[in-house]
C-alpha cells in the first residue's frame, strides 16, 4: 500500500510539475530571457511603426495630386502671411489684404518670368554664335590635338546621332505627349494652390483651430502649441530661404555679368530658384551656370566662374545660413542632404522641394512636445521674429523650464546688501 500510495504520489507530482511548466499561467514569463522579451517588444512596435508609415506615405503619394499644391501653398502663405498682417494692422480688411498680397505677389512672379524669357530670347542668337565658335574649337582639337582623329570619324559620330534620334522618334514623340499632359496637371495643381492659398491667408487661424478639435481634451493644448511652433519654424525658414536665394542669385549673376557669360539675367534667376532646394540646388544651378561658361567663354573663363560659386556657396553656409537663421531652424547637415535625397527619391523635384521644411516643422513640433510640459498656445506668436523659441533640453534631457518650480511662486531674490 506504503509504495502505491509513494507511487501514485510520485507520479501525480510529476503531472503537477508537467502541468506547471506547460501552463500559461503568467510566471512561465520569467523562462523567457529577459533580452528575447525586450527585442519582441521592440520588433513588433517597429513593425506597427514601419506600416503605419508605409500606409500614410502611400496615401500621401495616391493623393500627390492634391497633397502637393496643399503644402506648396502652406509654404507661400509662411512667406506671404506678415505681409498680410501688416496691411492687417493698417486697418485693411483681412480678404482685401490677402487679395492685394496675392495680386503683387502674382504680379512680381509673372513680370519676373516676362524679364527672364524676354532675356534669354534676345541673348539666344549671341550664345548660338559663340557656341558654333566652341565647336569648331572643339573639332579642332579631336583632329589637331593629341587624339587625332580623322573628320570623317567625327561626321560619322554626327550621323550615328541623327540616325539614332530618327530612329526613336516614336519615343520622343509620346514623350512630348507626356510633357504636354504634365504640363495640363501643374497648371491644374498651379490653380489649385492659388485656391488654398487664399484660404490659408484669410482664415488660417480658423482652419488651424478646426483642425486640433479632432485631439483629445487632454492633450489639444500640447499639440496646438507644437503646430504653432512647427509653423513659426517654417515661417523663419522661408523668410531665411528667400533671403540666402536673393544673395545667391546677386552674387553669382553680378560675377557672370563681370566675367562677360552670356545669358547672365536667366542664368541668376535660375541661381535664385535653385536655392530654395538648401545646398543642393544652388550648387546645381552654379554648375550650369559654369558650363554655359565653358561653352561660351573657354575653360579660364568656366574656371573663375568656378570660384565665384564656390565663394558664393562658403559665403551662404558660414555666414548668412547661421546668421538668418540662428536658433529658428537647427539642423545637422547631413540631415538635410538625407532630407533631400529621400524626398527626390520618393517625389522627384516636389519632394526635394519640400522635404527640408517638412523636416523643419517636424523637428520644432517634436521638440515641443517632448520639452512643454505646461504649454500656452495663445502665447505663441508665430508670425513674430521675437516669439519665444521652443525650450532646449539640456545633456541629461531636462528643458529649461524644468528647472523652475511648476508650483507656487518664484523664488523671491535677496536684495543686494551693498
Amino acid at each position: 500500500m506504503s509504495e502505491s500510495g509513494n507511487g501514485s504520489g510520485g507520479h501525480e507530482g510529476r503531472s503537477r510539475r508537467r502541468v506547471g511548466l506547460l501552463s500559461e499561467e503568467p510566471d512561465v514569463i520569467g523562462w523567457v530571457p529577459k533580452g528575447l522579451r525586450v527585442t519582441a517588444a521592440l520588433s513588433w512596435r517597429f513593425l506597427v511603426v514601419v506600416a503605419a508609415v508605409y500606409v500614410v506615405a502611400w496615401c500621401v503619394g495616391y493623393l500627390s495630386f492634391v497633397v502637393v499644391p496643399v503644402a506648396i501653398a502652406l509654404l507661400l502663405a509662411a512667406l506671404l502671411a506678415p505681409a498680410v498682417r501688416r496691411l492687417v494692422a493698417w486697418r485693411v480688411p483681412r480678404s482685401l489684404a490677402a487679395a492685394v498680397v496675392m495680386i503683387a505677389g502674382l504680379g512680381a512672379l509673372g513680370g519676373l518670368l516676362t524679364f527672364v524669357i524676354t532675356e534669354f530670347t534676345t541673348g539666344l542668337p549671341e550664345l548660338q554664335d559663340k557656341l558654333n565658335s566652341s565647336l569648331d574649337q572643339v573639332e579642332d582639337w579631336l583632329i589637331n590635338g593629341p587624339l587625332h582623329l580623322r573628320e570623317t570619324q567625327i561626321v560619322d559620330f554626327v550621323n550615328n546621332s541623327i540616325e539614332f534620334l530618327q530612329e526613336n522618334q516614336a519615343s520622343i514623340t509620346a514623350g512630348a505627349i507626356t510633357t504636354a499632359g504634365a504640363v495640363g496637371e501643374v497648371l491644374t495643381g498651379f490653380l489649385l494652390m492659388l485656391f488654398v492659398l487664399i484660404f490659408f491667408l484669410i482664415n488660417g487661424d480658423e482652419i488651424w483651430r478646426f483642425t486640433t478639435r479632432a485631439v483629445p481634451g487632454p492633450v489639444r493644448d500640447r499639440v496646438d502649441t507644437a503646430g504653432r511652433r512647427g509653423f513659426a519654424s517654417l515661417v523663419s525658414y522661408v523668410r531665411a530661404t528667400a533671403a540666402v536665394a536673393v544673395v545667391d542669385g546677386l552674387g553669382i549673376g553680378i560675377g557672370l555679368w563681370i566675367v562677360g557669360v552670356p545669358l547672365v539675367i536667366p542664368l541668376a534667376t535660375l541661381v535664385f530658384l535653385g536655392a530654395f532646394v538648401p545646398i543642393v540646388g544652388a550648387v546645381v544651378t552654379g554648375a550650369v551656370a559654369v558650363l554655359v561658361a565653358l561653352v561660351t567663354n573657354g575653360f579660364i573663363t568656366a574656371l573663375v566662374v568656378l570660384a565665384i560659386v564656390v565663394g558664393v556657396m562658403q559665403l551662404e553656409s558660414h555666414v548668412l545660413q547661421p546668421l538668418l537663421l540662428g536658433r529658428a531652424v537647427r539642423l545637422h547637415p547631413l540631415a538635410v542632404i538625407l532630407a533631400i535625397t529621400a524626398g527626390l527619391t520618393i517625389a522627384g523635384i516636389p519632394g526635394a522641394l519640400l522635404s527640408v521644411p517638412l523636416l523643419a516643422v517636424l523637428n520644432a513640433g517634436i521638440k515641443s512636445l517632448l520639452h512643454e510640459p505646461d504649454p500656452d498656445p495663445d502665447a505663441v506668436d508665430v508670425l513674430d521674429k521675437a516669439a519665444p523659441d521652443t525650450p532646449e533640453p539640456d545633456r541629461d534631457g531636462r528643458s529649461d523650464d524644468d528647472e523652475r518650480p511648476r508650483n507656487g511662486p518664484e523664488p523671491r531674490k535677496e536684495p543686494d546688501p551693498a
